[in-house]
């Protein structure tokens, strides 16, 4: 129990725990929308406004949630009015915004370790005002998701017949945009921006690969959000690893682990195949 007797790892575990059970819903949505690259984009982008929360002296996830949420509305309006491809759109938020962050932050003395903290993470300096945010913003999502979890699965499946039912599909699809975003923003404090797209969508691609109906996808999604963000932030602390890329490795190793069912079917069935007689 000594990890626990640390204030720093009691924050992180709390931050893990939020972000695990966030990420892992919203990843529900990414997979079923195919909106993996929008998580990339966005998780990419949004390092041009939390350089600027730097360089006024603000908290840079306050000024990163104003701005992804900017950016993920930018890319939802362009994508259904510009006449552009969205995945074209993407690119162009994904480049340009972080370009202007490795500009702004260049510009302060010794940017070197904010930089790397934005880019790969740092759970271990969450602090209770960031906890707060955070919680924040995971009850602000969970209740819209819950309150709109129909119509958003609808949407999902078919938005030409929910749109034909009446459902306001470019505002469902405009929220999603922003939950993805301030989602986003949280999770950089525990895997960092070039991590975090990961977590939008190794949880429900695993649910998806286990499970037959969306009824246990969203459970098991949430499951695997949390198993790996604890057992990589327990494994990160004994090895003394990036807790970032040690979370994601685990969710990988889950995901890549769901396979292994299948696979060992396959080779029993060839084995009877060749040796009909066999026990085995």
């Amino acid at each position: 129990m000594e990890i626990f007797s640390y204030g720093f790892m009691q924050r992180a575990f709390a931050a893990v725990f939020m972000v695990g059970i966030l990420c892992s819903t919203l990843s529900f949505f990414v997979v079923l929308n195919g909106l993996s690259f929008m998580g990339a984009g966005i998780s990419h982008a949004i390092l041009g406004g939390m350089a600027i929360g730097l360089l006024i002296g603000t908290n840079p996830l306050y000024m990163g949630a104003l701005f992804a949420v900017l950016i993920a509305l930018l890319i939802g309006y362009i994508s259904r009015h510009g006449k552009m491809k969205e995945d074209t759109v993407i690119g162009i938020f994904f480049s340009t915004g972080m370009a202007l962050g490795i500009m702004l932050i260049s510009l302060r003395e010794n940017y070197y370790p904010e930089l790397f903290s934005l880019l790969f993470g740092n759970v271990l300096a969450v602090t209770g005002a960031d906890l707060i945010f955070l919680a924040a913003v995971m009850t602000g999502i969970l209740l819209f998701v819950s309150f709109f979890f129909k119509e958003l699965l609808a949407v999902s499946f078919d938005e030409e017949l929910a749109r034909a039912n009446g459902l306001p599909t470019t505002a469902l699809y405009m929220g999603l945009l922003a939950s993805l975003a301030l989602t986003v923003v949280v999770t950089v404090t525990v895997v960092g921006i070039v991590l975090s797209s990961a977590l939008l969508v190794i949880p429900a691609a695993t649910g998806y690969r286990l499970s037959s109906n969306y009824r246990t996808m969203l459970p098991l999604s949430i499951a695997v959000g949390l198993a790996s963000g604890l057992a990589g932030l327990v494994f990160s602390y004994y090895y003394d690893i990036p807790s970032g890329a040690s979370i994601v490795l685990f969710a990988a190793l889950i995901f890549f682990g769901s396979f292994l069912p299948a696979l060992a079917a396959k080779a029993a069935d060839t084995w009877r195949k060749f040796f009909p007689g066999s026990p085995f």
